[in-house]
Parts: structure tokens; sequence; C-alpha cells
């Protein structure tokens, strides 16, 4: 074959290739067409994004999106300090580690609830306001947690936000964030208690938060949860959305305290208290369901 008609024919491809680009430059571009909704059924929202935050206005508060999941509730592998909080006899509260599976999100408070969001809801609702502790005289510092509450008064402050109280399941999920051990971080790097706490509580959010975004889950002051505590109560707990014991004498507190010891600053550490109790290292904090505004 010539040179010649090699160089036409290289030409030709040259030249029919780019009549096709024209070609397809000047096709119009094609837009799907949005898949149409039955009559009269909304557009579904937007999934939520693990950690989404947004302030409430009522109290104050910030609240984090915390999306539904299945975890190991209970003793973490490699926790020794679940036999060491373990009464041969009698509480074992932390066993056997289990399935849960959390079905629903919801919305947790990112601390939790401090003097100045409490104080609201005394203002509004004529409640008094607890005794204040030696560490916050007449309830100056008002970024620290509210302390000295029951469980009643802490459920009444949730209602009044318009959520709740978070369960024990949801609560250790929550805190947990994905982890498995028996921390989400270093004691001293997350949590405020009795090596470094200099025995008080202290302002709110001060240190390293949780995979989700929450703050002192470990740690500054106990948190009371909805169930009622019956130490063997894993033994037999529902594997989906656990609700607690149906009755009992103590209600569930959890993630130690400005005043615990370190083996009480642990995910699945769980005490029962009496509901009516009230003390110095004892806080709460709420949830809000899916679809609150």
């Amino acid at each position: 074959m010539s040179a010649r008609i090699r160089w036409a024919q290289i030409t030709l491809i040259l030249l029919l290739a780019n009549v096709l680009c024209a070609h397809a430059q000047l096709r119009p571009e094609v837009t799907p067409k949005p898949e149409k909704l039955p009559a009269g059924k909304p557009a579904p929202k937007p999934a939520l994004a693990p950690r989404a935050v947004k302030e409430d206005p009522k109290d104050g508060l910030k609240y984090v999106w915390i999306p539904p999941g299945t975890f190991m509730v209970g003793c973490s592998p490699g926790d020794r300090g679940c036999d060491m909080n373990c009464i041969p006899g009698d509480d074992c509260g932390e066993r056997p580690a289990h399935r849960v599976t959390i079905s629903k999100g919801f919305w947790m408070g990112q601390t939790e609830v401090t003097v100045e969001a409490f104080n609201r809801f005394t203002s509004q609702t004529g409640v008094k306001m607890p005794n204040p502790p030696s560490f916050n005289a007449r309830w100056s510092i008002r970024a620290m947690p509210i302390v000295n509450v029951s469980w009643d008064d802490a459920l009444a402050y949730c209602e009044w936000a318009g959520g709740r109280l978070p369960t024990e399941a949801e609560w250790e999920y929550a805190a947990r964030a994905g982890s498995t051990q028996g921390r989400y971080g270093a004691l001293d790097e997350v949590a405020w208690y009795r090596t470094n706490s200099a025995m008080q509580a202290h302002a709110v959010a001060q240190k390293q938060a949780n995979g989700f975004g929450l703050f002192d889950m470990l740690g500054n002051v106990w948190e009371w949860v909805s169930d009622w505590y019956v130490a063997d109560y894993y033994q037999n707990s529902a594997a989906t959305d656990s609700q607690g014991p149906a009755r009992g004498r103590l209600r569930v507190m959890l993630g130690g305290s400005w005043g615990s010891n370190a083996r009480d600053g642990r995910l699945s550490s769980r005490l029962g208290y009496y509901p009516g109790n009230r003390g110095s290292a004892v806080g709460f904090r709420c949830v809000r369901e899916v679809n609150y505004p």
C-alpha cells in the first residue's frame, strides 16, 4: 500500500470521528424524570446523617442524631472491671453481654442537662430549683450539669422539654458510638472522675466527645435512665428495643461521676439507685423521638 493511499485512509477516519463528536455535542442532554409519587403521599425526607446536631429553642440545649443499629450491650471483651464490680452471689449485672437492636433512631442531648437549662424549666413551671452543691454555690456556674435531682425530677424536665429519659439500651448504644471497648477513649481524656476532678463536677463539654459527638457520657455525673434496675435482667432482656424490667425498687444510673473510681467509668457500668434519692453526683440527659420538630 502506497503512502498516499494510507494517508488518505487516516484522513478519512479522522474526518468521520470529528463528524461523530459534533453529532454527539448537538444531542440534547436527557434529564431523568422525577419519580411520580402516589397522590397524597408526601415526598420522603432525606436520611439524617450521624452527628447531625440541632439546638432546641425550648431548653436551649443541643441534640445529636443517633441512627438505629445493633450492638453488644454489657461487659466488653477483655474488660476486667466487670468482674471487679461483680459481687459473687448477688450482683453481676453487666453479664451476660448480649446483642441488642435499636430499631429507631433518636435525638440525644449532646451534654448533660445544665443548670441554665434546668432553670428555664423551673422558671416556666414554678418548680423549685434543687439545693445547690457546695462546689456550685447559688448555682453560679450555669454550664455545670444540674445535680441533686431525683428520677422524677429528671422525668418531669424531659417531658416538659418534649422528650423523655433514654432507655438503658439506648444510652449504652449512644455512649459506645460503635466502640466495642470498655471506654470510648482514654479515661483522663474523656471523663471527669475521682483522679482528675478535684472531687467536684465540671462545666459540660470540656472533655473529648465520643464517636457520635456526645460529651461526658463517662464521668462528671451519673445519669438517670428510664429502666428499673434488676441485677440479673441481662439474662432475659429483650433483643430489640429493650425497655427494662416491668417493675422494681431501684432505677438505673449509668456512666460514673466526678466522685467515681476508674472501674465505674466504663460503658457497661450500671448502678441501681432509689428513684427518690438525690445526690451531688447525679444528673441526666434527655432524648427525643425521630420526628420531633
